[in-house]
């Protein structure tokens, strides 16, 4: 099904059935776009709905149907069930199953919005793909670019930092230049039936329930030691494999009083399954060194000692970093990434941090900004 052309530019929009990508999608209609609204079905376990998490794609569809309804939109419902419990679901279990700490939302951009949907979408003649994203474009050393949003406090480039300059050249991120109070004002000027509505909170196939519990469904439970820094046993915990770097809550310490320091993850041992805490970050050692794999440079920035700041969570604090090596390596032939997401070559980077209080966990996503702008990332592997 190709798009029908006329004499306007056509923009494709990404609606949840939240209140961002309705917005999103009535400031694209008032910039006189030829605006198509398109709700992304993705997969959810039939367990869940035993939880009532009140997160099902069956109500936000018909919210994302209500809100094209109001703004005269035609709407799509495109279905990457399969593709989002491929790339997204099953991706996260296999590597938790690993020992690493995966961030579904980056694979969620990277495969669904910015992969089936997006090529989807420019395959029927999208000249713009949108989405409810709070991020901005630029363009640095002549590329196209991701920019941090206005509303630093809602900036979701973190996850975005898989996109290529072709890819952002093409797309709008409407919401890019406004507070989020604002957003919800623009809303309500418009009579979007979304005006009102919470937004969702983590990721929504997992609803109200926490990551341990989805988890527990695929991996199995193994109770192990919680040892000190100095090996002692002080408590217990229910698998190694639930649990990140850096991590607070969840495991059990005995004979802990209200007086005391919390304790944190400074250490996993997968084998032995045991989980190393300690309530001072000089625990960590000496560590400052990591290697980041399956790397993407947009703009040829990520040169060896290039000097600039890294997120390694989301809405974590800035923290300087420098690049000592930088290789490619052999190409997997059987990647299965998306035709416009060949920039995403496998670029090997090895960064340092001048601290060693930094909690990194294999397979975090490890994020670089540049003056405002989000200049590329990659997928933390311990060195």
């Amino acid at each position: 099904m190709l798009l029908q052309k006329t004499d306007k530019k056509i923009a494709v929009v990404g609606i949840s059935g939240g209140v961002d990508s309705s917005v999103a999608l009535a400031l694209l209609k008032e910039k006189k776009y030829d605006v198509y609204g398109v709700f992304i079905r993705v997969w959810q376990p039939d367990w869940l709905s035993e939880y009532n998490t009140g997160c099902t794609w069956r109500d936000d569809r018909k919210d994302a149907q209500r809100v094209c309804a109001t703004l005269g939109v035609p709407f799509i419902e495109l279905d990457l069930e399969k593709e989002y419990k491929r790339d997204v679901a099953d991706y996260m279990i296999k590597e938790y199953k690993k020992g690493h700490t995966p961030n579904p939302d980056v694979m969620c951009n990277k495969a669904i919005k910015f992969g089936g949907f997006y090529d989807w979408a420019r395959a029927r003649g999208a000249d713009i793909v949108a989405t409810g994203h709070y991020a901005r474009t630029g363009i640095l050393q002549k590329n196209s670019v991701l920019r941090q949003a206005q509303d630093i406090s809602k900036d979701q480039t973190y996850f975005l930092w898989t996109l290529g300059s072709d890819q952002i050249h093409h797309t709008q991120f409407p919401l890019g230049d406004f507070e989020k109070t604002h957003v919800r004002k623009i809303a309500q000027s418009f009579h979007l039936p979304t005006q009102n509505k919470k937004d969702s909170q983590g990721i929504c196939f997992l609803g109200k329930i926490s990551m341990k519990d989805y988890l527990s469904h695929y991996i199995e439970e193994h109770q192990g030691d919680v040892i000190d820094t100095y090996g002692k046993k002080i408590g217990t915990h229910p698998g190694v494999l639930f649990f990140t770097l850096g991590e607070r809550h969840g495991f059990n310490v005995a004979n802990i009083t209200t007086h005391d320091l919390p304790y944190f993850i400074v250490a996993k041992d997968i084998h032995a399954n045991t989980l190393t805490v300690s309530n001072t970050a000089s625990s960590l050692g000496e560590k400052q060194d990591y290697i980041l794999e399956n790397c993407n440079d947009p703009t040829n920035s990520l040169l060896e000692n290039f000097e600039c700041l890294v997120q390694i969570r989301y809405h974590g604090e800035m923290i300087p970093c420098r690049i000592v090596r930088r290789e490619i390596i052999k190409h997997d032939e059987n990647n299965n990434t998306s035709s416009e997401q060949s920039h995403m070559t496998n670029l090997r980077l090895e960064i340092k941090f001048d601290r060693n209080d930094i909690f990194v966990a294999s397979g975090q996503s490890i994020v670089f900004y540049k003056d405002g702008f989000c200049i590329g990332g990659g997928i933390c592997s311990i060195l």
